[in-house]
């Protein structure tokens, strides 16, 4: 039953002609899968229903091959044909009472055309986004009218997809629709550019058109980009954003609203909290009668709550935390909070998309993986036979695993050799700007914690000599990796030539509270996002901070994550010295040698502590000094003690491992292959 303080959050929402369920509202976002994988991603977007999500987005939705957005894995509207593969969302979301909605996309100058190799049609004659050498070709008027009936095209086929609600799109900074509206990429001089009028009166004239074309069943909703964060060079909430707000305000029947562009819409908890985009959208439903999403990161449902009952917003919007845990509403509604997944705001799920594979999750590692594993986020199948096991190791791998097999009625016994449970996560979550990372662990032990077949033995070191007297005929290895200090990194084999003149770190090291004395140099090879934040912890600590990469731009990934440019602007502010495009070739004479890896010339850097952000080893061992020595009825190996990953794939294989556990003869390497209708 609901609680009397969160019924509001389960209160009915008129939108247009149909009503959503609740408050709940999961905003279109991204997942890797799109029309490719379109079994995967019905799936998954079910699953989101039956968790209680009142309404259900799908992700960008191409409506033209001349707005191609591969090598992205988005939906796909073209033609009929397409209609099939987006019935399978619509029909898995209707399954479980929710509202299904659709957002149409033309990119424009975001769009490349890789696939179809068309010309890119924008506002004006300009460069593409995102560095491709190629320009867009202006929209004549011949256009524009093309253009307005592909939008209304692609509106009568969801409709007939079985969509209930229908996007018009201009957020992000990836729609033409923007485009026209923003003066950075519209100088037209026609009555499409110019004045806000002007600029904003395609995107009017669409999501009329829309309107007229199923606005009788469909309602019709506007996300839009209420502030680029560009200031006086862009839309403002406050100037042309509310003004827009303002011009438009009756004409759609939701007001989808958030910032742009992707990298300030979906920042990390790294650099923002929880509701930190309401400074920008908490006027928007003074300017207009009809309801308004928006988001936040939300997991807190008393934030939630607030949202409502201050009136910033009438639908609590989200992406990441509905991949998370997407049965984050029904666990508000049955008052099960404590075993919420709350999103820790790493942007892993963000990554997948960019590498154009199908989304994965930190927290969730059912995510991604609900058709071709048939895995369910709170359903798992029971236990082959009564069996115990033991796990060695609590971190994300262990915990993981643990979780996963109590939670299939198998008797548990987990061995730390530590005084806490946590390993690397334990550890990271310390560090500047990771505090949220400890939810991972948290949620797990909390868990744990609840389980009467499951048992913890801290300060309990496993060894070849005393796994014997454990008694386990089944023992899983979770003992996690250890940071190499001899310099193997992604940019060579060798060992680091040193005297000993510089006193070499690695972060372990400085993680379990070694403080070094003068200044340091990190050297990054990882490519992620330690180095980084070692350098803020060096920098809080008072030390002179020298940052050396091979790579020409600072924690060079986690361009992945939508991390890279504040991550390099906050060092270069807080005063860091950059040595980037440098291989680190030898220590000696309290100097670290480095060359430039285009020209070779060498460089001589005084330095006194050098840490080393290469790569791990694992911690395997205790698995390969048994492996010979003792049969064991199952013995296996996860996690970073198997391969070192990222946290997201080391809780990935613990419950991978959870889930075959039982079944010798399955293979891990086996999954359903999405192959479409």
């Amino acid at each position: 039953m609901t609680t009397s303080r969160y019924d509001i959050l389960f209160e009915k929402v008129k939108i247009g002609p149909v009503t959503a369920p609740n408050r709940f509202y999961q905003v279109p976002h991204c997942n890797g899968m799109g029309h490719r994988f379109p079994k995967s991603l019905a799936k998954m977007r079910g699953i989101k229903a039956e968790g209680g999500w009142g309404v259900v987005c799908t992700e960008e939705v191409e409506i033209h091959p001349s707005s191609d957005i591969t090598p992205y894995n988005q939906g796909r509207l073209w033609d009929d044909s397409d209609i099939g593969n987006l019935r399978l969302m619509t029909d898995a979301v209707h399954e479980h009472g929710s509202l299904a909605g659709i957002e149409l996309v033309y990119q424009g100058l975001a769009g490349k055309n890789h696939y179809s190799r068309l010309p890119t049609l924008a506002p004006t004659h300009a460069s593409v986004l995102g560095g491709y050498p190629m320009q867009a070709r202006a929209m004549d008027k011949s256009d524009i009218k093309n253009l307005r009936r592909w939008y209304r095209d692609a509106a009568i086929r969801s409709k007939k997809a079985g969509f209930d609600i229908v996007y018009t799109y201009a957020g992000h900074g990836l729609s033409v629709l923007m485009h026209f509206l923003s003066r950075q990429h519209n100088d037209r001089t026609d009555e499409y550019g110019g004045s806000l009028e002007n600029r904003a009166r395609l995107l009017k004239e669409v999501l009329i058109d829309t309107k007229e074309a199923v606005g009788d069943t469909c309602a019709v909703a506007l996300r839009i980009a209420v502030d680029e964060l560009l200031g006086n060079n862009g839309i403002q909430a406050g100037g042309e954003g509310s003004d827009i707000i303002e011009m438009l305000a009756e004409i759609p029947d939701l007001w989808d609203v958030n910032v742009s562009s992707w990298e300030n819409d979906s920042q990390t908890s790294r650099f923002s909290s929880e509701g930190f985009q309401e400074q920008y959208t908490k006027h928007v439903k003074s300017l207009t009668t009809k309801p308004v999403v928006g988001v936040g990161r939300f997991t807190s449902p008393d934030t939630m709550v607030s949202q409502i009952k201050r009136g910033v917003l009438d639908l609590i919007g989200a992406a990441r935390p509905s991949i998370a845990d997407p049965f984050l509403p029904n666990k508000i509604k049955n008052n099960q909070l404590e075993t919420i997944r709350e999103c820790i705001g790493c942007n892993i799920c963000v990554s997948s998309d960019n590498y154009a594979a199908p989304i994965r999750c930190t927290q969730n590692p059912t995510m991604g993986e609900e058709w071709r594993r048939d895995w369910h986020p709170e359903k798992i199948k029971a236990k082959h036979q009564d069996d115990s096991v033991l796990i060695i190791g609590t971190g994300p791998a262990g915990l993981e695993c643990a979780h996963a097999l109590a939670r299939r009625g198998y008797d548990v016994v987990m061995a730390e050799k530590k005084s806490e449970a946590g390993g690397r996560v334990l550890l990271e979550s310390q560090l500047p700007g990771l505090s949220e990372w400890k939810r991972v662990m948290d949620y797990r032990l909390n868990a744990l914690k609840q389980m009467p077949n499951v048992e913890i033995y801290y300060e309990s070191e496993v060894t070849p000599e005393n796994i014997i007297d454990f008694g386990f005929e089944n023992v899983i290895v979770a003992t996690g990796a250890t940071w190499k200090n001899n310099g193997q990194g992604r940019d060579g084999r060798d060992l680091l030539k040193t005297d000993d003149s510089v006193k070499i770190l690695t972060p372990d090291d400085l993680m379990h509270g070694i403080i070094p004395e003068g200044e340091v140099i990190i050297y990054d090879t990882d490519n992620y996002y330690m180095a980084g934040i070692l350098a803020n912890k060096c920098l809080d600590l008072g030390l002179e901070v020298i940052y050396m990469s091979p790579a020409n731009r600072v924690s060079d990934w986690t361009e992945n994550t939508l991390e890279q440019e504040r991550i390099q602007t906050q060092l270069m502010q807080k005063g860091v010295k950059l040595s980037l495009n440098q291989k680190l070739t030898e220590v000696k004479d309290s100097e670290v040698i480095s060359e430039c890896v285009y020209t070779r010339k060498k460089f001589h850097t005084g330095c006194k502590n050098l840490t080393l952000v290469t790569e791990r080893r694992p911690n395997d061992n205790l698995f390969t000094d048994l492996i010979n020595q003792h049969e064991f009825k199952h013995f296996s190996l996860i996690g970073d003690a198997y391969a070192p990953g990222i946290i997201a794939q080391a809780v990935h294989s613990g419950h991978l491992e959870a889930q075959l556990f039982g079944d010798e003869n399955s293979n891990k390497n086996v999954f359903k292959r999405d192959k479409g209708l």
